[in-house]
């Protein structure tokens, strides 16, 4: 069974040249990361355990699509790397993802799933008590407090910071196709923990 410590404050930020490498490699080295939150000054934490790459104009399930453009939604995805895209997806759930790559080149990376290791009573109150805590993209921003005010938001500072954490060895990381996708959606470019219980439903 994996069990992740919280940081305790000592994990560094993940430096500017993280987020310009190419963004199916920043997928897999997000995973064993830390995601922090300090939304309404409640401090909560997680480790990154499950993560989706969309990977440019040429990517057909990604929302900068070349058939779509930039819009007044994805603009975020255009702009400097290291910075949170967040959505709402189907009306209903806030989605959060970093954006990835060079300005002016749309990529990001979707967080789907974390381990929760600080905060957790916070996230079960966010989450009215209702479990998985943070195994899937709309849990997870749930628990986090996280919304469409993030948009835009730099991962360098709060009240969202992402941060060095664990490296997770290949023989622990599953790839699979990604999720709920209707175009490309035989890529491999989901990445997660094995055997991980923060993993959202699909392969594990």
């Amino acid at each position: 069974m994996w069990r992740f410590p919280h940081s305790g404050g000592e994990s560094s930020l993940l430096p500017l040249n993280f987020f310009l490498q190419e963004t199916k490699i920043v997928a897999r080295e997000l995973l064993g990361c830390y995601l922090s939150s300090t939304v309404d000054g409640v401090v909560v934490e997680g480790v990154i355990v499950e993560t989706e790459a969309y990977v440019g104009p040429h990517d057909p399930a990604s929302h900068a699509a070349a058939r779509i453009g930039r819009t007044k939604r994805n603009t975020t995805m255009f702009g400097p790397p290291g910075h949170a895209y967040v959505y709402r997806s189907y009306g209903i759930h806030w989605c959060l993802n970093v954006v990835i790559e060079e300005v002016g080149f749309p990529a990001a990376v979707l967080i789907r799933g974390l381990d929760p290791v600080m905060g957790v009573e916070d996230m079960r109150k966010r989450r009215c008590g209702v479990t998985p805590l943070c195994a899937g993209p709309g849990r997870l921003t749930q628990a986090l407090g996280i919304s469409g005010e993030l948009d835009g938001h730099s991962f360098g500072r709060e009240p969202l910071r992402l941060m060095a954490g664990w490296r997770i060895r290949k023989a622990d990381v599953g790839v699979s196709s990604r999720i709920g996708v209707r175009h490309a959606s035989d890529w491999p470019l989901r990445f997660f923990v094995q055997r991980h219980p923060g993993v959202s439903r699909g392969p594990r």
